[in-house]
């Protein structure tokens, strides 16, 4: 892989990251408007640090390489459409934070008919596979590992914050 198609390739993560970001604050600003509350957002810097590490790890680190890992690009790819899927599911409800809107019926659309936390699986994976993609096995299982831990914390948080909404959604 040519160091051209390798930034490239992290041209477009960080585009897309930078575009999901403005998304997700143009939906929890309303969401916040429309009387939702923010939970956890103590250890959300935590994970625009993880992110950001990450790329910038990828971006010092990534070195041209003789042979083109197609599988993993394939499954990267995969992964970016499950992603596209996962955010149009949500749609406005989608956020990069934990922000719950008490009124709101949970959303069991898409990815979320089968699976609680379908986006923190999808990151769980991508985080571990875009490095492989680079040949970077180590800061793939570093971030990954991190990612695990931070996202482990996550889960618990915003369990925790949607444990009205979900007895609620059962009773009915």
């Amino acid at each position: 892989m040519t160091l051209f198609w390798i930034y490239a390739l992290l041209g477009f993560v960080v585009l897309q990251r930078g575009i999901e970001l403005a998304y997700a604050r143009r939906n929890a600003a309303r969401l916040l408007a429309r009387g939702g509350r923010e939970v956890g957002g103590e250890h959300y810097p935590l994970f625009i640090a993880l992110h950001a590490s990450w790329l910038a790890a990828l971006i010092l680190l990534a070195r041209p390489t003789e042979n083109v890992p197609w599988l993993l690009l394939a499954i990267f790819a995969v992964l970016q459409m499950l992603r596209i899927w996962i955010i149009a599911s949500l749609g406005p409800y989608w956020t990069t934070r934990i922000v719950t809107l008490p009124d709101a019926p949970l959303q069991r659309r898409g990815p979320y008919r089968w699976l609680e936390h379908p986006n923190y699986l999808l990151v769980a994976a991508e985080i571990p596979v875009l490095p492989l993609i680079l040949n970077l096995p180590v800061v793939a299982l570093l971030f990954g590992l991190l990612n695990a831990a931070l996202l482990t914390y996550r889960i618990h948080v915003e369990d925790r914050a949607l444990k009205p909404r979900r007895r609620v959604a059962a009773s009915d």
